[in-house]
């Protein structure tokens, strides 16, 4: 079976299909992923913090074990600035050259606009009459965006499938540690504690130690 996992920002993989994705290629699933943006100087990145962003990246591709990696290079936190045509062309592009069957992507409703537009893209590339092989798209959520939307009934992540992860749990902590900037104290929600918690909510969700949950958009079978 062919995966793909769209992530917006290299961790947001992690943070919500990470445990997913190490049980798909252990059971000898094609995964691949597509990067959205990257960090850049001309943003006020420093040379030393886009350098470490770069290697953080590298580290986490090989961690994985990626059958394949698509990196679109729009600058990150301004999708929104970006044609929309262009996005759509780009995440199109990628998607009729690997023809996967699932397709993981970032929540519609996440607070970060880039998740937001992303979101929005995929839908429009992922149309079943134009892609008859996508036969599963998921939403998954992403600690500090899915939950920090405002709680309005249509902004609501509401999951609905569950994925058992408590045999890569631990596996997905290591690799979210790659991500030194990103890891916050607790009970910041980037915070290893918060990332433990929610896969042990979401374990009480499905009778599993620990897993994670996503927002089925469509399936066909």
């Amino acid at each position: 079976m062919k995966i793909l996992v769209i992530s917006v920002h290299p961790d947001d993989e992690t943070l919500g299909v990470g445990g997913t994705i190490l049980k798909h290629i252990d059971e000898g699933h094609e995964v691949s992923l597509l990067l959205m943006t990257k960090a850049d100087a001309s943003q006020g990145y420093t040379e030393d913090q886009v350098a470490s962003y770069s290697e953080q990246k590298k580290e986490m591709i090989l961690a994985y074990g990626f059958k394949n990696v698509y990196e679109l290079g729009f600058l990150t936190t301004q999708l929104h600035l970006i044609d929309f045509n262009l996005i759509i062309e780009k995440i199109s592009n990628v998607i009729k050259n690997l023809k996967p069957e699932v397709i993981y992507t970032a929540n519609r409703t996440d607070v970060h606009t880039d998740h937001q537009i992303t979101a929005k893209a995929v839908f429009s590339c992922t149309k079943a009459f134009r892609h008859p092989y996508i036969k599963k798209i998921l939403m998954y959520e992403c600690l500090s965006e899915t939950e920090m939307a405002p709680q309005v009934n249509e902004n609501i992540f509401i999951p609905n499938v569950f994925s058992d992860i408590t045999s890569y749990f631990e596996r997905k902590v290591e690799i979210m540690k790659i991500f030194e900037s990103e890891i916050q104290e607790y009970p910041m929600p980037r915070s290893l504690e918060s990332i433990k918690a929610l896969s042990m909510y979401r374990g009480t969700n499905c009778n599993k130690k620990y897993a994670e949950a996503f927002m089925l958009v469509r399936e066909i079978f």
